[in-house]
């Protein structure tokens, strides 16, 4: 992501597209002329080359995709079977007191916690007092770049545009009843 705002995203600041095909168009033709053709330092390979190279990743359930962005911090539960967080305080179920649990949560939204003990859910921690909604290492996004005045991405878009018309367009091929068509059809059936 922090390519896409640091190359595409702060280009589109000065120019923004017109509509969301605009948009998409846009974003397409700097992945693929751009991104998926530049080599990654860390892996020495291009994106392109790499997804190709291991095949499609299975895709994961929504319930793991939602868990990869969740944060989670290890407390105590008061005798009272309450925890606090940043803040909060949150209510518990009351078996859970004198142990640690793991909340796991949305680091944007602190309102809405569950509780783990060893990777197992415990229920939800109910908020009793909200004083923080984000927690406080939640970065706010960092300030834009300044445009540069060149219109990278439309320079990016003709050139695949460009590529595109290199490719093979099947409407211009000859089809029955054209000239070329009609030498071939004659031949095949003289031979």
């Amino acid at each position: 992501m922090r390519t896409v705002r640091e190359q595409l995203l702060v280009e589109l600041e000065d120019r923004p597209p017109a509509s969301l095909e605009d948009l998409n168009r846009i974003f397409q033709s700097w992945a693929e002329q751009v991104y998926h053709r530049r080599v990654h330092t860390e892996t020495g390979q291009t994106p392109l080359e790499r997804f190709l190279a291991a095949g499609p990743p299975p895709l994961p359930s929504e319930l793991a995709l939602t868990g990869a962005f969740r944060w989670s911090e290890r407390r105590t539960v008061s005798k009272t079977g309450t925890v606090g967080m940043h803040g909060n305080t949150y209510e518990v179920d009351p078996e859970l007191a004198g142990r640690e649990v793991d909340l796991v949560f949305d680091p944007l939204e602190l309102a809405e916690v569950q509780v783990q003990i060893d990777g197992q859910h415990r229920g939800l921690a109910v908020p009793l007092r909200i004083k923080r909604h984000v927690h406080p290492r939640a970065q706010p996004p960092a300030a834009p770049a300044q445009p540069t005045g060149i219109d990278y991405l439309g320079l990016i878009q003709k050139r695949r545009e460009q590529e595109l018309q290199q490719r093979i367009d099947y409407r211009h091929l000859p089809g029955p009843g054209s000239a070329a068509s009609d030498q071939n059809d004659s031949k095949e059936m003289t031979e």
